[in-house]
């Protein structure tokens, strides 16, 4: 038998005897590392795209689940302890507004002022041409020295008349009778006299005149017009003349307004040609009634217009002050819910629609006061859609920030 050393020795033997034999084993194993190496790179690029893959249909699947989800805009309720005003329109007036005419007929001699001169009262505007009327002061005047010198007459005989009547010199019906003469002798003169004062005050009128001090806004007639003033005529307006140192804004308020409205109140007053500037007007007076029709209290506010800046007829509005009721808070007027079982407004809790019954109180315009159902911490819904559901979920986007929440 043959120990384990001869083996040993016999198998070395065989292996330096073979060269081929001996490199076998040392070229396998230089294959085998870049074969593994190999291997891992596939299977980490199988994994990886694996992976890949998984996360983007984790996010997209995210992605759809966020987008079902709808983004409102909400906003939160202000206190209205300090009240809020109210916009009315109004049209302004000037404070006094006359159409001029005349007062006698005759002919346009000549005009002084034209449109926008700025007059003084008494300041003589135009004047009119009356021959016939002048005919007639003459001939009035005329009649009135014939009168005062029958009346003379009649006096010197009556008191004659009167003495023979001492001395029984002549009957008392003759006396008598020269007395009633004299007394229509005097009745005559001061009808005579009366007609000439009414002629000439009609030819006073041919001096048009202003009856206040104020601003031309219209002129109808030119030299030579012929000016017809009788009864039987229709009056042509000559001038227009408005006193515009003062306007008188008169505006229509509503019902629910009325018991604000205080006689000499201070009041803001916006018009549009001045769009960033405040005019301070005065509460004067109101009709202390509520029209019918329209259910508003006619109120009328002056404003004081020293320069002239503000035209009559402009567009004008008094922002009135009205007290907040107690507790209560406002919100826009587009975050309100019309819905069959009443007023609702949409508020977010916990990331959940809550349907809020309400109460509200003053309409505002832009804004609603909220007497009952909402708090100044709530998340209001503002634009809120018809199809909007109690306990929906959804996602905020503050008004202010516009960043939307998760």
């Amino acid at each position: 038998m043959m120990n384990p050393t001869d083996r040993s020795s016999v198998v070395d033997h065989a292996s330096a005897s073979d060269p081929c034999n001996a490199s076998a084993p040392v070229t396998r194993r230089r294959l085998l590392i870049p074969a593994t190496i190999l291997l891992l790179l596939i299977a980490f690029g199988i994994f990886h795209g694996i992976r890949s893959r998984v996360e983007a249909a984790a996010k997209l699947h995210a992605a759809a689940r966020a987008s079902a989800v709808p983004i409102v805009e909400v906003v939160h309720p202000k206190s209205g302890a300090d009240g809020q005003e109210v916009a009315l329109p109004g049209n302004a007036q000037a404070f006094s507004d006359t159409p001029i005419y005349a007062r006698t007929s005759g002919y346009v001699e000549r005009w002084y002022v034209d449109i926008g001169a700025h007059v003084k009262q008494g300041q003589l505007l135009a004047l009119i041409q009356t021959p016939e009327l002048d005919q007639q002061l003459e001939q009035a005047r005329a009649d009135l020295k014939t009168a005062q010198a029958n009346l003379e007459i009649a006096q010197i005989t009556a008191t004659r008349w009167q003495n023979l009547l001492k001395t029984n010199s002549v009957s008392q019906q003759e006396t008598d009778q020269a007395v009633s003469d004299l007394n229509a002798k005097r009745a005559l003169v001061d009808s005579n006299h009366a007609n000439v004062d009414r002629l000439e005050q009609l030819q006073a009128f041919e001096r048009i005149t202003a009856p206040f001090d104020g601003v031309i806004t219209a002129r109808n007639t030119d030299i030579g017009a012929l000016i017809q003033a009788g009864d039987n005529s229709t009056p042509k307006e000559i001038f227009h003349l408005a006193s515009i140192h003062k306007l008188r804004v008169y505006i229509p308020v509503p019902e629910v307004y009325a018991p604000y409205v205080h006689n000499g109140e201070p009041v803001k007053v916006t018009f549009d040609a001045f769009p960033n500037e405040d005019f301070t007007g005065i509460v004067v007076r109101n009709s202390d009634a509520i029209d019918l029709n329209s259910r508003t209290l006619n109120v009328e506010v002056d404003v004081d217009n020293p320069k002239g800046r503000l035209f009559p007829g402009v567009y004008a509005f008094v922002h009135l002050k009205t007290p907040a009721s107690a507790g209560a808070v406002t919100i826009p007027s587009n975050a309100l819910l019309f819905r069959a079982e009443g007023l609702r407004a949409g508020v977010v809790r916990n990331g959940q629609v809550a349907l809020a019954p309400i109460t509200i109180g003053q309409d505002y315009g832009s804004a609603v006061e909220v007497l009952s159902g909402l708090k100044l911490n709530d998340a209001v819904i503002v634009n809120p859609s018809d199809s909007l559901a109690d306990g929906a979920a959804v996602r905020l986007r503050t008004k202010a920030a516009g960043k939307v929440q998760p």
